[in-house]
């Protein structure tokens, strides 16, 4: 929640039209579900170091995640992992989400991930990059959590969107900004009618002083 002195604070900043239109921009370009999307079946196997357990997922959105698999704690972990899948690619337009707040550049136009771009007044103190009409970089720091995304590559789609297939997660201290974990995500995606829908992901953590390798496997596709 923002404290009074946050609200003034972005009562004084005034929306920029080219951050918005660059957002905007990226924001088009990225692949989403349809609006008529209702959700998806599929047997889902669980691999975690080697360690493979199987079950099945139903997704309904916008937050309906259903995972059946004979481990409560991995089933947790695959509900909010898919639940994350969900949350970014479901559909929703630019004025639902970061279109409703203000809008600066950051300058530093010549960076390798592109232009930045503040947002204000979303409680998370959030700044993105972006190039080429692709968002590029995600930062947002709070009091009890700070991470940096850095997109690393992605696929055009039949429809000619960007679709995220790589991309690192980096956890900071909220206090000091040290390097508390790492996250590396690489996805693949499979096409259903008119959706593209995950086939896989692979996650390498460092987390607690070790490196995890999870992947989760999604086959036999049905649309709701």
């Amino acid at each position: 929640m923002e404290t009074d002195m946050q609200k003034e604070e972005h009562a004084d900043v005034h929306d920029d039209p080219k951050a918005r239109d660059l957002l905007q921009a990226a924001f088009a370009k990225t692949a989403r579900w349809q609006p008529d999307f209702k959700g998806f079946q599929a047997d889902l196997r669980v691999n975690v170091n080697g360690k493979e357990t199987k079950g099945t997922v139903t997704v309904k959105l916008p937050r309906d995640i259903t995972v059946t698999i004979d481990d409560a704690d991995l089933q947790t972990w695959a509900q909010n992992q898919i639940g994350m899948i969900a949350g970014h690619r479901g559909p929703r337009n630019f004025q639902e989400s970061d279109g409703k707040h203000t809008l600066t550049l950051g300058g530093e136009e010549q960076h390798p991930l592109g232009q930045r771009i503040n947002i204000h007044g979303d409680g998370m103190g959030s700044w993105y990059r972006i190039k080429d009409n692709r968002i590029t970089q995600i930062n947002r720091n709070m009091p009890q959590a700070a991470f940096t995304i850095n997109v690393e590559d992605s696929a055009i789609t039949q429809d000619q969107h960007n679709l995220t297939t790589r991309y690192t997660v980096y956890y900071f201290s909220p206090k000091d900004r040290s390097l508390k974990n790492v996250d590396s995500f690489s996805d693949t995606h499979v096409r259903v009618g008119n959706s593209d829908l995950p086939a896989t992901r692979r996650i390498i953590s460092y987390e607690d002083g070790g490196v995890t390798a999870r992947t989760l496997t999604f086959e036999n596709h049905m649309m709701l």
